[in-house]
């Protein structure tokens, strides 16, 4: 892999080229630039190069390493200043300005939305994609956070593999989160366990004070093992870090960082925890403040095609929400895909909810307390 999913880089490649009209029933727009910002390895160099010899259009990407970070940097460009961008789908129902208006215009009837597997297209209305009855933004991958360990230190199998191993007798200072993560994870296993009754952790998303009270919980027990603490993430980069560096031998990651350790060392494995693997799925649309609408509907529909869902699955280990992508991906992508994801597994997923007003203040409140034991 080379590039990780949460760090900032800034890549421009080929030669800019006077702007062209994109007509309705053009394929691709021919000349021009698209000025995209999203997750870092989302846009490797081959697929941006393939982007650019195929279409003519230059690709200015701006990449960014964190949900809020790509939040602040639109709301602070006043919705200016990119045509594309990626966000989580939870996410998208923050995208408001002052005055109450959506940053994201409703998806162009040019984009080929029927490439998209339809119970992702349909899902992903609920999950945020859908703002005052508009569609702003589509489905574009989906990936699990479950748990990375090192075999070779942990012998656990995968039926007895649980969110509450990162606390087990031999794991101090050698478990590895992302504290906002870590929260739903552990609160996954004390609601099994009965010590923390949630609804499976989505009642922290019916009001305020069930948040407090749930998260509260959750905390009091992670802080109560704080010794068990080996390393925090926020990007992939520290993630793998907290493994090759840090000497970690569990963690919960995202499944990118487990599948590509694995690649190198078959020591490495990453597999879903018994109480459930938690699930996102990315999104993409286009601001309202587009300068460059053509160049950006080229640039959705290149990325809508099944070979470069294929590819953006070898590059990066996640999950295309392309129809026909699959076909595409690698026979080590495949391999490693059947090995997670289990019948048994896709039948206990935990989806990211939309966020609500109160959750990510709560959240982030809690975070700090972990941060800070």
């Amino acid at each position: 892999m080379t590039m990780n999913r949460r760090t900032a880089l800034k890549f421009t490649a080929g030669a800019v080229a006077a702007p062209a009209v994109l007509h309705a029933s053009d394929a691709l727009a021919s000349s021009g630039t698209v000025k995209v910002f999203a997750w870092q390895d989302y846009v490797q160099p081959n697929i941006a190069e393939k982007f650019e010899a195929e279409t003519g259009i230059t690709l200015d990407l701006t990449t960014f390493g964190s949900n809020d970070e790509a939040e602040s940097t639109v709301r602070a460009n006043g919705g200016k200043g990119f045509d594309v961008v990626f966000p989580s789908i939870t996410n998208v129902a923050n995208y408001f300005d002052d005055a109450g208006e959506h940053f994201f215009m409703e998806v162009p009837k040019e984009v080929n939305v029927d490439a998209i597997i339809p119970s992702f297209l349909r899902d992903s209305a609920a999950l945020g994609g859908m703002q005052a009855g508009k569609q702003v933004a589509l489905p574009f991958d989906w990936g699990t956070e479950g748990v990375t360990l090192n075999r070779a230190a942990l012998p656990i199998s995968d039926a007895d593999l649980s969110y509450g191993d990162m606390f087990g007798e031999t794991t101090t200072g050698k478990a590895a989160f992302r504290q906002k993560s870590a929260l739903i994870g552990v609160g996954l296993y004390l609601d099994a366990t009965g010590e923390v009754p949630s609804n499976r952790m989505y009642d922290v998303y019916k009001s305020e004070a069930d948040a407090r009270r749930i998260f509260g919980e959750v905390v009091k027990w992670m802080v109560a093992r704080k010794q068990h603490f080996g390393a925090f993430w926020n990007n992939a980069t520290e993630a793998t870090a907290a493994f090759k560096d840090a000497g970690c031998v569990i963690g919960q990651t995202w499944d990118t960082t487990g599948l590509l350790l694995n690649r190198e060392s078959a020591d490495y494995v990453y597999r879903a925890p018994k109480e459930g693997i938690i699930t996102w799925m990315d999104s993409f649309g286009m601001l309202r403040g587009a300068e460059n609408v053509e160049q950006g509907v080229a640039f959705i529909n290149f990325m809508l095609k099944p070979e470069i869902g294929g590819m953006f699955a070898n590059n990066t280990g996640y999950n295309s929400a392309v129809t026909g992508a699959a076909d595409f991906a690698s026979d080590e992508f495949k391999k490693q895909f059947n090995e997670v994801y289990r019948p048994d597994v896709l039948n206990n997923m935990w989806w990211w909810q939309s966020d609500t007003p109160f959750y990510a203040p709560v959240v982030n409140e809690m975070v700090e307390i972990i941060t800070n034991a």
